[in-house]
Order: C-alpha cells, then structure tokens, then sequence
C-alpha cells in the first residue's frame, strides 16, 4: 500500500493539469479564450491562500480581453488539458484522483474583478462513488468537464472557477493538489428569481477538512467520501451536499436549497458548517452550530467552520 503512494507521488511532476478552454452554446472557444490561464500546469497546496480563488502566485495566470456568453440552463464544457499546447489524450496523470468541483460569483465586471473574498456558491460537484472519482470521469473522457449553469440566476457577468482536486498525497497535509481556474463569462437568458447562498474563497476549505486530508489508498469501492466545500446550489429547492461521490451526468440538474433575503435574526438561531455567521453590515444569525466556531474571514465576512 505505502509502494503505491510512493509510485503515485514520483509521477506528480509530468501529471499536472490547466483549465485551458471553454465550450458553451455550442462553441469551443480557443485555448485561454474567456479563461485566466497560466503558462505552469502546477497545483496550489496552500487552501488559505488567495491562490485557490482562480491561481496564481506560483502559476502566474494571464489576463484576457474576452468575455464568453453563457446562455442559463445550459451545460458548459470546462476543457483540461496538462499544458496549454496538450491534446484531449493527455489530460492529468490516472493517478491523480479525486473530486471535480464548480462555483459561480456574480460580480460587476468579469475583465477586472479578482474573485477574492465573498460572493460564491457551489454548482457541481462530483466525488468517489463505486471506485469511480470526479477526475478520472474528465480524464477518461478526454477531458471534458460538465458543468450545468443553473436558469434561475441573475443575467450579468460571473467568474466561472472549475476546479479538480488530486489526492494521491493527500495523506498528509498540504499534500492534496488544488487545480483551477477562472473564466470570464456573461449569463443571459436567466429566470434571475433565486438568491444563493454564497461562500468566500479562500474560506470554503480548510487544510484538515476530510476530503482535503484524506488517504485514499486505504478507501475500498464502498468508502464514502465527502467532498470538501459548501453544498451545491440549484433551482429546485431540495437540499443537496453532504452525499459523498453522488455522480454528475450531462445536462443533468443538481439540488440544494434556494436562501431567501435576509430576515431579522430570531432568537436562538444557529447556522450550519460554512453558512455566514457575521460581517460588516451582516444581520443574520451568529451562533454556529456545535461543534463549528465562527470564523473571521475578513472584515465583511465571517462563516462556521
């Protein structure tokens, strides 16, 4: 067993991996098109660092003038590759498993905004189910990544961060390795009815969650695992999250729970693991739940961790 972690970890420096494209309505636009691509496929480790929003520091990512239209209710293609010059048959090394992961933040302009801080909400996920991971689905499947945009969102422009997690030396910590990027789109065509509830990233993750640190060489087909970050946002209402390795499928829709507006806060209220506890301006509920705790973000954002 300890063989195999070594073997997988010695391939880890030819086994990275770059969001390089987008498909949506139909079109496949070029490579770094709409999308902040960096030139080095390496992954971020550090959960805590402004990194993880849509990479960087190491991976110097470059700016693009372009913004892709994104019709609501679609499914989009997130494209990876392990360079920006790879074809569709090197993708990410096979011993790199784990989740694959989406989020949206609407934000004012999608050409300048940097995606720190508040304002995300999950739309995909997909973790272990049968002995089958997120990853090895985009790999085998010359590295397409599905991602459905939910109808019911505001019209406007979002950062759209598809994101794949490798695990193969996530046995200890700072061991897993965080992939993503962000690309520049516009929505149209949506109801523009639901109000998400949204996360900070950095935030979503913390270097000890059980998704993040986690030995998957000791995980038989059945293992249960559960994928690290805020439940899935969709339209219909039902809740979703905390189902480890539910699988994700073309065109198909996930559920969670549409947040309405704030309402005064009621007395002995608590708030669930990652839902907002405090902030500059926040008038919401601040007790976590037990065991979670209150954690400061930054000044205007706060959540149970």
């Amino acid at each position: 067993m300890k063989a195999l972690a070594l073997l997988a970890a010695a391939s880890a420096v030819s086994a990275h991996t770059i969001f390089v494209q987008l498909e949506a309505d139909g079109v496949r636009h070029p490579v770094s098109h709409g999308v902040r691509t960096p030139q080095y496929d390496g992954p971020i480790t550090d959960v805590t660092s402004n990194d993880v929003v849509c990479n960087g520091g190491p991976n110097p990512t470059m700016k693009t003038d372009k913004i892709i239209t994104v019709t609501a209710g679609t499914t989009v293609k997130a494209i990876w590759r392990h360079t920006l010059h790879s074809g569709p048959n090197d993708v990410m090394d096979a011993s790199h498993k784990g989740p694959t992961l989406a989020y949206l933040k609407k934000v004012n302009n999608a050409l300048t905004d940097s995606g720190i801080g508040g304002g995300w909400f999950k739309i995909q996920e997909d973790g272990h189910s049968n002995g089958n991971w997120g990853t090895s689905k985009v790999i085998n499947n010359q590295g397409i990544h599905y991602i459905d945009i939910p109808d019911c969102i505001e019209n406007g422009h979002y950062l759209l961060r598809a994101e794949m997690i490798a695990l193969h030396g996530a046995g200890s910590r700072g061991g897993a390795q965080l992939y993503m990027e962000c690309a520049q789109i516009n929505v149209v065509g949506g109801k523009g009815t639901a109000r998400p509830q949204t996360y900070s990233i950095p935030g979503i993750y913390r270097a000890d969650d059980p998704g993040i640190l986690i030995n998957i060489y000791t995980m038989s087909p059945s293992s249960q695992y559960i994928i690290p970050g805020p439940p899935v946002f969709t339209c219909s209402g039902a809740p979703s999250g905390g189902n480890p390795g539910t699988p994700q499928q073309p065109g198909t829709t996930l559920t969670t729970a549409v947040v309405p507006a704030p309402t005064p806060t009621p007395v002995g209220c608590t708030v669930s693991q990652w839902g907002q506890c405090g902030g500059n301006g926040y008038s919401g509920c601040t007790n976590c739940a037990s065991p979670h705790r209150c954690n400061k973000v930054n000044d205007w954002y706060a959540q149970c961790v």
